[in-house]
Protein backbone atom coordinates (compact mmCIF):
# COMPACT_ATOMS: atom_id res chain seq x y z
CA UNK A 1 0.00 0.00 0.00
CA UNK A 2 1.27 3.46 -0.91
CA UNK A 3 2.53 5.48 1.59
CA UNK A 4 0.52 9.04 2.41
CA UNK A 5 3.15 11.99 2.50
CA UNK A 6 2.62 15.36 3.63
CA UNK A 7 5.03 18.57 2.42
CA UNK A 8 3.95 22.39 2.98
CA UNK A 9 4.33 24.34 -0.09
CA UNK A 10 4.48 28.03 -0.75
CA UNK A 11 2.80 29.41 -4.03
CA UNK A 12 0.87 32.30 -4.50
CA UNK A 13 2.35 34.29 -0.86
CA UNK A 14 0.41 31.21 1.33
CA UNK A 15 1.91 28.12 2.81
CA UNK A 16 -0.37 25.13 1.95
CA UNK A 17 -0.15 21.39 3.89
CA UNK A 18 -0.24 19.34 1.01
CA UNK A 19 -1.01 15.19 1.17
CA UNK A 20 0.61 12.96 -1.48
CA UNK A 21 0.43 9.32 -2.30
CA UNK A 22 1.58 6.86 -4.97
CA UNK A 23 3.07 7.13 -8.80
CA UNK A 24 1.38 8.14 -12.22
CA UNK A 25 -1.18 9.98 -13.86
CA UNK A 26 -1.47 13.02 -11.77
CA UNK A 27 -5.36 13.36 -10.03
CA UNK A 28 -5.50 16.29 -7.50
CA UNK A 29 -8.07 15.84 -4.77
CA UNK A 30 -9.69 19.17 -3.87
CA UNK A 31 -12.18 19.15 -0.39
CA UNK A 32 -15.40 21.56 0.49
CA UNK A 33 -16.56 22.53 4.00
CA UNK A 34 -15.88 21.62 6.83
CA UNK A 35 -13.46 18.97 5.72
CA UNK A 36 -9.53 18.91 5.29
CA UNK A 37 -7.68 16.20 2.77
CA UNK A 38 -8.21 13.93 5.28
CA UNK A 39 -11.91 13.77 3.83
CA UNK A 40 -10.32 11.59 1.34
CA UNK A 41 -8.25 8.82 3.32
CA UNK A 42 -10.72 6.09 2.24
CA UNK A 43 -10.16 6.34 -1.50
CA UNK A 44 -6.91 7.83 -1.20
CA UNK A 45 -5.12 4.29 -1.09
CA UNK A 46 -6.74 3.02 -3.90
CA UNK A 47 -6.68 5.69 -6.17
CA UNK A 48 -2.93 5.64 -5.39
CA UNK A 49 -2.11 2.22 -6.98
CA UNK A 50 -2.86 3.83 -10.65
CA UNK A 51 -1.92 7.22 -9.80
CA UNK A 52 -0.01 9.97 -7.90
CA UNK A 53 -2.72 11.83 -5.76
CA UNK A 54 -2.12 14.65 -4.70
CA UNK A 55 -4.63 16.18 -1.78
CA UNK A 56 -3.79 19.90 -0.30
CA UNK A 57 -5.68 21.28 2.46
CA UNK A 58 -7.08 24.69 0.68
CA UNK A 59 -5.81 27.78 1.62
CA UNK A 60 -6.68 28.33 5.29
CA UNK A 61 -7.90 25.30 6.18
CA UNK A 62 -6.42 22.43 8.07
CA UNK A 63 -2.64 22.50 8.17
CA UNK A 64 -2.94 25.34 5.63
CA UNK A 65 -2.23 29.14 6.58
CA UNK A 66 -4.90 30.99 7.59
CA UNK A 67 -4.52 33.53 4.64
CA UNK A 68 -6.34 36.98 4.95
CA UNK A 69 -7.72 36.76 1.56
CA UNK A 70 -7.63 35.02 -1.45
CA UNK A 71 -11.01 32.86 -0.46
CA UNK A 72 -12.70 32.86 -4.30
CA UNK A 73 -12.60 30.34 -7.02
CA UNK A 74 -10.10 32.09 -9.49
CA UNK A 75 -7.73 32.17 -6.70
CA UNK A 76 -8.17 28.51 -5.06
CA UNK A 77 -7.55 27.94 -8.84
CA UNK A 78 -4.58 29.94 -9.00
CA UNK A 79 -3.13 28.03 -6.03
CA UNK A 80 -3.79 24.49 -6.79
CA UNK A 81 -2.11 25.49 -10.67
CA UNK A 82 0.99 26.76 -8.60
CA UNK A 83 0.79 23.26 -6.09
CA UNK A 84 0.86 21.42 -9.26
CA UNK A 85 3.99 22.96 -11.24
CA UNK A 86 5.85 23.30 -7.76
CA UNK A 87 5.66 19.52 -7.95
CA UNK A 88 6.44 18.99 -11.34
CA UNK A 89 2.92 17.83 -12.98
CA UNK A 90 2.10 19.47 -16.27
CA UNK A 91 -0.81 17.51 -16.82
CA UNK A 92 -3.53 16.41 -13.95
CA UNK A 93 -7.14 15.57 -13.60
CA UNK A 94 -9.13 17.13 -10.62
CA UNK A 95 -11.78 15.52 -8.28
CA UNK A 96 -13.38 18.12 -6.43
CA UNK A 97 -16.32 17.60 -3.42
CA UNK A 98 -18.56 20.81 -2.24
CA UNK A 99 -16.67 23.80 -2.15
CA UNK A 100 -13.92 22.52 -4.34
CA UNK A 101 -15.85 22.26 -6.81
CA UNK A 102 -15.88 26.10 -8.07
CA UNK A 103 -12.61 26.17 -8.68
CA UNK A 104 -12.16 23.23 -10.18
CA UNK A 105 -14.09 23.83 -13.29
CA UNK A 106 -12.62 26.97 -13.38
CA UNK A 107 -9.12 24.77 -14.08
CA UNK A 108 -11.20 22.87 -16.96
CA UNK A 109 -12.65 25.43 -18.11
CA UNK A 110 -9.12 27.48 -18.16
CA UNK A 111 -6.85 25.25 -18.42
CA UNK A 112 -8.22 22.21 -20.84
CA UNK A 113 -4.41 22.11 -21.92
CA UNK A 114 -3.51 20.81 -18.78
CA UNK A 115 -6.49 19.07 -17.20
CA UNK A 116 -7.06 15.55 -18.72
CA UNK A 117 -10.47 15.02 -16.47
CA UNK A 118 -13.19 16.67 -14.57
CA UNK A 119 -15.04 15.06 -11.58
CA UNK A 120 -17.32 17.17 -9.53
CA UNK A 121 -19.68 16.15 -6.56
CA UNK A 122 -22.33 17.49 -4.10
CA UNK A 123 -21.50 21.38 -5.14
CA UNK A 124 -23.18 23.65 -7.42
CA UNK A 125 -21.00 25.51 -10.39
CA UNK A 126 -22.26 29.37 -9.46
CA UNK A 127 -25.21 30.17 -10.34
CA UNK A 128 -25.37 28.99 -13.60
CA UNK A 129 -28.86 27.23 -15.03
CA UNK A 130 -30.10 23.57 -13.98
CA UNK A 131 -30.14 23.98 -10.11
CA UNK A 132 -33.54 25.27 -9.80
CA UNK A 133 -34.96 22.13 -8.12
CA UNK A 134 -32.68 22.61 -5.47
CA UNK A 135 -32.83 25.73 -5.03
CA UNK A 136 -36.38 25.99 -4.91
CA UNK A 137 -36.69 26.30 -1.47
CA UNK A 138 -33.98 29.09 -1.32
CA UNK A 139 -30.67 28.51 -0.35
CA UNK A 140 -29.67 26.45 2.93
CA UNK A 141 -29.66 28.65 5.80
CA UNK A 142 -25.91 28.33 6.59
CA UNK A 143 -25.44 30.27 3.62
CA UNK A 144 -26.24 33.30 4.84
CA UNK A 145 -25.45 33.25 7.94
CA UNK A 146 -22.32 32.32 6.69
CA UNK A 147 -21.67 34.74 4.34
CA UNK A 148 -21.96 37.89 6.98
CA UNK A 149 -18.63 38.72 7.52
CA UNK A 150 -17.64 38.72 11.56
CA UNK A 151 -21.48 37.29 12.49
CA UNK A 152 -21.05 34.01 12.64
CA UNK A 153 -17.44 33.50 14.05
CA UNK A 154 -18.61 35.79 16.86
CA UNK A 155 -22.31 33.72 17.62
CA UNK A 156 -20.40 30.60 17.42
CA UNK A 157 -17.20 31.97 20.04
CA UNK A 158 -16.79 28.34 22.21
CA UNK A 159 -18.81 26.40 20.21
CA UNK A 160 -16.92 25.94 16.62
CA UNK A 161 -16.10 21.99 17.07
CA UNK A 162 -19.92 21.31 18.13
CA UNK A 163 -21.08 23.58 14.47
CA UNK A 164 -18.51 21.85 12.59
CA UNK A 165 -19.94 18.52 13.82
CA UNK A 166 -23.12 19.15 13.02
CA UNK A 167 -22.09 19.51 9.38
CA UNK A 168 -20.00 16.23 9.30
CA UNK A 169 -23.23 14.46 10.95
CA UNK A 170 -25.45 16.03 8.21
CA UNK A 171 -22.95 14.57 5.83
CA UNK A 172 -23.38 11.26 6.23
CA UNK A 173 -27.00 9.41 5.17
CA UNK A 174 -27.05 7.71 8.80
CA UNK A 175 -26.64 11.14 10.50
CA UNK A 176 -23.58 9.65 12.78
CA UNK A 177 -20.66 11.38 10.88
CA UNK A 178 -17.24 10.81 10.52
CA UNK A 179 -15.56 8.54 13.23
CA UNK A 180 -12.08 8.34 14.62
CA UNK A 181 -9.16 10.10 14.21
CA UNK A 182 -10.17 11.43 10.77
CA UNK A 183 -13.39 13.39 12.71
CA UNK A 184 -11.22 14.46 15.31
CA UNK A 185 -8.45 15.83 13.38
CA UNK A 186 -11.48 17.77 11.22
CA UNK A 187 -12.75 18.82 14.29
CA UNK A 188 -9.39 20.47 15.52
CA UNK A 189 -9.20 21.78 12.14
CA UNK A 190 -12.33 23.93 12.26
CA UNK A 191 -11.88 24.69 16.06
CA UNK A 192 -11.06 28.66 16.52
CA UNK A 193 -12.81 31.56 15.52
CA UNK A 194 -10.07 32.37 12.73
CA UNK A 195 -10.32 29.02 11.64
CA UNK A 196 -13.95 29.39 11.05
CA UNK A 197 -13.16 33.01 9.67
CA UNK A 198 -11.12 31.63 6.76
CA UNK A 199 -13.91 28.76 6.04
CA UNK A 200 -16.65 31.30 6.08
CA UNK A 201 -14.55 33.09 3.39
CA UNK A 202 -15.42 30.73 0.58
CA UNK A 203 -19.00 31.91 1.29
CA UNK A 204 -18.22 35.32 1.15
CA UNK A 205 -16.54 34.79 -1.88
CA UNK A 206 -20.13 33.64 -3.81
CA UNK A 207 -20.85 36.76 -5.86
CA UNK A 208 -17.05 36.57 -7.28
CA UNK A 209 -17.04 33.30 -8.24
CA UNK A 210 -20.41 33.50 -10.17
CA UNK A 211 -19.61 36.21 -12.14
CA UNK A 212 -16.00 34.54 -12.60
CA UNK A 213 -17.79 31.07 -13.47
CA UNK A 214 -20.30 33.21 -16.31
CA UNK A 215 -17.60 34.52 -17.88
CA UNK A 216 -15.63 30.69 -18.36
CA UNK A 217 -19.26 28.89 -18.82
CA UNK A 218 -19.67 31.23 -22.24
CA UNK A 219 -16.88 28.73 -23.86
CA UNK A 220 -17.67 25.10 -24.39
CA UNK A 221 -16.13 22.47 -21.41
CA UNK A 222 -14.11 20.39 -23.55
CA UNK A 223 -12.70 18.31 -20.60
CA UNK A 224 -14.11 14.87 -20.12
CA UNK A 225 -16.00 15.40 -17.41
CA UNK A 226 -18.04 13.71 -14.68
CA UNK A 227 -20.96 15.03 -12.10
CA UNK A 228 -21.26 12.60 -9.07
CA UNK A 229 -24.64 13.55 -6.79
CA UNK A 230 -25.86 12.09 -3.69
CA UNK A 231 -27.64 13.94 -0.94
CA UNK A 232 -28.82 17.09 -1.15
CA UNK A 233 -27.47 18.22 -4.65
CA UNK A 234 -28.76 14.95 -6.47
CA UNK A 235 -28.32 15.63 -10.40
CA UNK A 236 -27.98 19.77 -10.02
CA UNK A 237 -24.88 19.92 -11.17
CA UNK A 238 -24.61 17.14 -14.23
CA UNK A 239 -27.79 19.81 -15.04
CA UNK A 240 -25.57 22.86 -15.35
CA UNK A 241 -22.96 21.41 -16.82
CA UNK A 242 -25.07 19.49 -19.58
CA UNK A 243 -25.62 22.48 -22.06
CA UNK A 244 -21.76 23.41 -21.86
CA UNK A 245 -19.95 19.94 -21.65
CA UNK A 246 -18.62 17.92 -24.86
CA UNK A 247 -18.31 15.07 -23.33
CA UNK A 248 -20.21 15.08 -19.59
CA UNK A 249 -21.46 11.37 -17.57
CA UNK A 250 -23.97 11.86 -14.40
CA UNK A 251 -24.35 9.46 -11.72
CA UNK A 252 -26.66 9.84 -8.06
CA UNK A 253 -25.82 7.51 -5.56
CA UNK A 254 -28.28 5.88 -3.84
CA UNK A 255 -28.64 6.31 -0.20
CA UNK A 256 -25.51 8.40 -0.17
CA UNK A 257 -25.22 11.41 2.70
CA UNK A 258 -23.31 14.59 0.65
CA UNK A 259 -19.59 13.45 1.90
CA UNK A 260 -19.51 10.95 -0.39
CA UNK A 261 -15.88 9.82 -0.24
CA UNK A 262 -16.32 9.37 3.31
CA UNK A 263 -20.14 7.98 3.20
CA UNK A 264 -19.82 6.00 0.05
CA UNK A 265 -16.05 5.45 -1.02
CA UNK A 266 -16.74 2.06 -2.61
CA UNK A 267 -19.13 3.50 -5.12
CA UNK A 268 -17.47 6.49 -5.96
CA UNK A 269 -14.38 4.57 -6.66
CA UNK A 270 -16.03 2.58 -8.78
CA UNK A 271 -17.18 5.52 -10.44
CA UNK A 272 -13.96 7.33 -10.73
CA UNK A 273 -11.26 4.46 -11.47
CA UNK A 274 -12.75 3.58 -14.70
CA UNK A 275 -13.20 7.07 -15.89
CA UNK A 276 -9.49 8.39 -14.70
CA UNK A 277 -8.10 5.52 -16.19
CA UNK A 278 -9.70 5.52 -19.40
CA UNK A 279 -7.44 6.94 -22.48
Amino acid sequence: MSTISTRVVEVNGVHLNVATAGDGPAVILLHGFPHTWRIWSAVIPELATRHRVIAPDLRGIGGSERALGGYDATTLASDVLAVLDELDEGHFSVVALDAGVAPAFLLAAKHSDRVARLVVMEGLIGSLPGAEDFLAGGLPWWFGFHSVPGLAESVLAGNERAHTDFFLRQGTADGQGLQGEVRESILDAYGDAESLRCAFEYYRAAQANSTDIAAAASARLTVPAMAIGARPVGDSTYRQLRPIADDLRGHVIPDCGHIIPVDAPRPLLDLIGPFLDAE
